[in-house]
């Protein structure tokens, strides 16, 4: 149904308006000019079904579509079963304060996007749309969800101060753009992220969806993000290049901690191959640099992450890179690690499993600012039972991740471990060690430079 507008609008009598809004009840090719101003929106605005060739545009004034305070809908703006559709030019206000404490983090196994309601735009069933120049605040659920779709592509769009804290006070994953179930030919690029309480660019599948595909996630910025910056899942062949951003789990009090969900700059779930991180740079990141959680037969290069303030500054400080293998249907393998920079990480460089990884030209700087396992006593240093090296070491060859103890065994074999500089606490006794059941001897580790740094 079209969304009701209320009356009494700035720049613009309601006869004015309701003539735009009626376009979009019924137009489903050409262009739709919104009215100008500041419209209050109190139901959601949905494009017609079968919309193709169809731009929707601001005034060139400008136009703000703003969620009225008893908005309850499922999004601002939808669009189902449509091809070839634009949208540019306006900018979107959600209520979030309307939302906050009614959602947990959903299940693994939901489809996320139908858990909230108050999204910004919703594109269900969609081929060939492009959304640009827009911006979205205030949104309490995702500002752009896509789901079951082809070729939708963000570009130059800013998302600012949204998502909500669940139940526990806590972030919920809400607040950025998600694709999900299999979205094919996906893209974001030169957006701008700012104040996320959960992940900034997320693509989501339940197990038995297909996996995204062919993804572009290039040259955007974060700041300030509670959860993942970027976050690719149950994907293949995605392309997360150039993208810069800063605080990236913070602030602190919104971190699901006991969720588990620990900020990641890039992180990676589900299963995940054929993919590149590459020339990503972040900066204060209270959690992990990236995550291959999932992630086999892909490369990750020359990025960056570096942290210049004390262990206590980042409570859920992490490792800088970890490998691990939740999925069933993937084994972790043949990882290309060349040319990152992991600097002033509270724990390691770099925690691996699985086999056949290359490890080189890598710098993981001033590592183990916890100072584990020396500091046991005041930062834990224990991460997986009968295993004392995990937290002290620059390298970690494992044999299982902690979370998953005892579940999926994949012990390190087969490296190659080469021309690598580790330094840190007491790196020149500890800078590549294994766990019980693991021999460094079945990995070849040469020319790798290790040296004590404050």
């Amino acid at each position: 149904m079209l969304g009701r507008l209320a009356v009494g609008l700035w720049l613009g009598a309601a006869g004015v308006c309701a003539g735009g809004f009626e376009q979009l009840a019924h137009q489903t090719t050409g262009v739709v000019e919104l009215p100008p101003g500041i419209l209050l929106i109190d139901d959601a605005l949905s494009i017609p079904a079968g919309a193709h060739d169809l731009e929707i545009r601001g005034h060139p004034t400008g136009t703000l579509l703003r969620a009225a305070p008893g908005f309850r809908a499922r999004a601002i703006l939808s669009l189902r079963h449509a091809s070839r559709v634009r949208l540019t030019g306006f900018a979107i206000e959600g209520n979030r304060s309307a939302f906050e404490g009614r959602w947990p983090v959903p299940p693994h196994d939901a489809i996320v996007a139908t858990c909230y309601d108050g999204h910004g735009i919703l594109l269900e069933d969609v081929r060939e749309v492009s959304l640009s120049n827009l911006t979205f605040r205030e949104i309490a659920g995702f500002a752009v969800t896509a789901v079951r779709s082809a070729d939708v592509t963000l570009e130059g769009v800013t998302v600012e101060d949204s998502g909500t804290l669940g139940p526990s006070g806590r972030n919920n994953t809400t607040g950025g753009v998600l694709f999900s179930e299999g979205t094919l030919g996906f893209a974001v690029r030169s957006s701008r992220f700012r104040r996320i309480r959960g992940n900034a660019v997320w693509t989501h599948s339940v197990y038995m969806s297909p996996r995204s595909r062919d993804g572009r996630i290039e040259e955007n910025w974060f700041e300030e993000i509670g959860r993942d910056a970027i976050q690719v899942g149950h994907a293949s062949q995605v392309r997360v290049v150039g993208n810069r951003g800063q605080r990236i789990g913070f602030p602190i009090e919104v971190v699901d901690a006991e969720g588990g969900g620990t900020p990641v700059a890039i992180d990676t779930a589900g299963e995940v191959d054929l993919s590149l991180y590459a020339g990503n740079r972040f900066e204060e990141i209270n959690g992990k640099c990236i995550d291959l959680d999932g992630f086999h037969h892909g490369e990750v290069a020359g990025n960056s992450c570096v942290n210049g303030g004390r262990a206590e500054d980042y409570p859920h400080g992490h490792f800088g890179i970890v490998v691990n293998n939740w999925n069933p249907d993937m084994r972790s393998e043949a990882i290309l690690i060349r040319d990152n920079l992991i600097d002033g990480f509270k724990f390691g460089g770099l925690f691996l499993i699985g086999r056949r990884h290359t490890v080189e030209g890598n710098r993981f700087l001033r590592l183990n600012q916890a100072g584990c396992n020396e500091s046991a006593a005041r930062f834990g240093c224990v991460a997986i039972a009968g295993e004392p090296d995990v937290l002290q070491a620059g390298i970690y060859l494992g044999r299982l991740a902690a979370e998953w103890a005892g579940r999926r065994a994949d012990p390190s074999r087969e490296h190659l471990i080469r021309d690598n500089v580790i330094t840190g606490h007491r790196m020149s006794e500890r800078c590549i060690l294994a766990a019980p059941g693991v021999s460094l001897q079945a990995s070849v580790i040469e020319n790798n430079r290790c040296e004590d740094a404050l």
